[in-house]
């Protein structure tokens, strides 16, 4: 089935192949995480000198440190005398310096090459010209975001992600989420493709079905149009409701930014390649996308409230419980699908009624991504 033999209510999603093909894959990793700003880790995870993650980018594994002048500093996590991976835990807490287990090249916080043996025989080995590979690095909203690009793209296109959905970068402002502290984390290994995720996340066609708590809370939901599909929208509140948790119970003080319009709302926003920031009036839940391979995805998520709220050990349960559930029911709806996108019957692809048309801009953008023309 061809988009122009479909009903115009009707448009194509892209082929079962692009959810499947570890080829396609590979170009996605290629064009789109290792070309694009990647959100890898939250900046107070460095919390002091020496502190460090290792975040898989694409095919790439790097490793994000925070240097003695308390800048955070990102390097492929690869030796430069003979590649070994420098470091192969996924965090950790060096004194001074990243020693390569395999012949002990050792690497200062700046990435500069400062010992290996029999160094000072060897004076045409420049310390710097010899040192850690750098990735670029941005801080904004409290998290660290790398480019691998050669030339990255300016970092305002990640922001304009933000512009195009709210309306103004001021919207986003009024959570303060620099200052946000996480309350908690949960790490899901999700079974299916990346983009299933997002064009899960982009609609609520399926609220109504899969959703029972979160159409309780905010009942526009179940009509079936996303927060999404409307710029600068927040779906309200239910009127009985009292806060953004499980069982609309009391939620927690409001963030003081927040404006009152932005009261008894929640926002979701999509980030491309591999963001999601949902926001309501006491707490952020922020998502992180981690491709594995053509068929599975690592989805970390914080819940990030104010300081007074974590430090104090108030209970979050409920509204973790809240986004928790709605995660694992969402994530076990794309598990559910992966399997039939290698199906003959879905060669050419589904179809997007009209509250998920805006997902075929989705689609065209990864089209045009990977250099192909958009359906």
């Amino acid at each position: 089935m061809t988009s122009t033999s479909l009903p115009d209510s009707l448009i194509a999603t892209l082929p079962g192949a692009s959810y499947t093909d570890p080829g396609i894959f590979a170009q996605e990793q290629e064009h789109i995480f290792e070309a694009m700003w990647f959100c890898a880790v939250r900046a107070a995870d460095l919390p002091k000198p020496g502190a460090f993650r290792t975040v898989q980018v694409g095919r790439e594994s790097i490793l994000i440190t925070r240097a003695r002048d308390d800048s955070v500093r990102a390097y492929f996590n690869v030796c430069r005398h003979r590649g070994a991976r420098l470091c192969t835990e996924e965090s950790g807490e060096v004194k001074r310096a990243f020693q390569c287990p395999y012949h002990a090249w050792t690497y200062d916080l700046t990435g500069k090459l400062v010992a290996a043996p029999n160094l000072t025989k060897m004076p045409d080995v420049g310390r710097t010209e010899y040192g850690l590979a750098s990735v670029a690095v941005r801080e904004w909203l409290g998290y660290v975001w790398v480019c691998l690009a050669e030339n990255p793209p300016p970092f305002d296109e990640v922001v304009q992600e933000v512009v195009t959905r709210l309306g103004d970068t001021e919207s986003i402002d009024h959570y303060d989420i620099d200052n946000l502290q996480v309350g908690r984390r949960i790490t899901y290994d999700v079974k299916a493709n990346w983009k299933l995720i997002i064009e899960n996340f982009m609609e609520c066609y399926h609220c109504a079905t899969i959703h029972p708590e979160l159409t309780e809370v905010l009942p526009e939901f179940a009509d079936g149009y996303a927060a999404q599909y409307y710029v600068g929208h927040g779906a309200e509140f239910g009127e009985d409701v009292r806060g953004f948790t499980v069982d609309g119970s009391e939620g927690l003080d409001r963030i003081p930014g927040v404006s009152a319009d932005q009261d008894r709302r929640y926002y979701a926003i999509t980030v491309r390649p591999q963001v999601f920031v949902n926001l309501v009036p006491d707490h952020v839940i922020f998502h992180r996308m981690y491709p594995v391979a053509a068929d599975r995805t690592v989805v970390e998520c914080d819940w990030l409230y104010l300081p007074d709220v974590v430090q104090s050990g108030k209970d979050v349960s409920r509204s973790v419980e809240l986004f928790d559930r709605v995660n694992r029911q969402d994530f076990d709806a794309c598990e559910r699908t992966q399997p039939a996108m290698s199906s003959r019957l879905y060669a050419k692809g589904g179809v997007l009624v009209p509250s998920e048309h805006h997902i075929g801009a989705f689609h065209d953008w990864v089209q045009g991504r990977l250099g192909a023309q958009p359906r």
